[in-house]
């Protein structure tokens, strides 16, 4: 009797067809690239957590002993360089530096001895980002000129752009860790970022932040 049944001819499995080994092979190299090039961020990079933005803040007082008989300004207010914000006694007071005042009286008539601060004034145009590393974290990465990114718990998801302006040349001595494995005492310091004022309005002094320095 004549064997009338075809043979059908068997399809090669799906992982031995020549698309798929290529397809294979595309996703192999995507992911070794992808890890070459987190592994090369992650050695070029430094990561600074304890970081805030700071401004300094200029105390300003009268140079003899008088009563507050006027106030020019309150707090919150945006003063320019050479501005009159107090009359003590006699005496005009006036900033040397634009800002914005931190603090003022509320009352007049108050006594301010000689030094005794009477207006204090955020000078905002020096504002920086101001980072506390160890000195095993990466520090001796860290040069000035650098670029550096940042980002605030205030504004989460926006990064921003600065670069390293100063390392501190001596160590932070309110923070002292110790190594468990010989009690060598670890020193914290100082790197500031500088950034383009203008171009973040929204960053106030005091903010909390953190830094990303690419030392590459």
């Amino acid at each position: 009797m004549e064997n009338n049944i075809e043979k059908i001819e068997k399809k090669p499995h799906i992982l031995k067809r020549p698309w798929m080994h290529s397809l294979i092979s595309f996703v192999v190299i995507f992911l070794l690239l992808g890890l070459f090039l987190f592994w090369q961020e992650a050695t070029n990079t430094v990561f600074i957590e304890d970081s805030n933005i700071e401004a300094p803040i200029i105390n300003l007082a009268a140079s003899a002993p008088g009563t507050l008989n006027a106030l020019y300004i309150k707090e919150g207010d945006v003063v320019a360089p050479n501005s009159e914000v107090a009359l003590v006694g006699s005496q005009i007071i006036s900033t040397e530096d634009g800002g914005i005042v931190s603090s003022a009286p509320v009352v007049l008539g108050s006594y301010f001895s000689p030094g005794q601060t009477v207006v204090s004034v955020v000078n905002v145009s020096q504002m920086n980002v101001v980072g506390q590393i160890e000195e095993t974290k990466g520090l001796s990465k860290i040069k000035v000129g650098q670029r550096a990114t940042f980002t605030v718990d205030a504004f989460s998801g926006k990064t921003y752009e600065g670069v390293v302006s100063e390392v501190s040349p001596v160590s932070d001595d309110t923070g002292v860790l110790f190594n468990i494995s010989d009690q060598r005492p670890i020193e914290n310091f100082d790197v500031k970022v500088s950034f383009n004022i203008p171009d973040y309005p929204e960053l106030k002094s005091g903010m909390s932040a953190k830094i990303t320095v690419y030392t590459k």
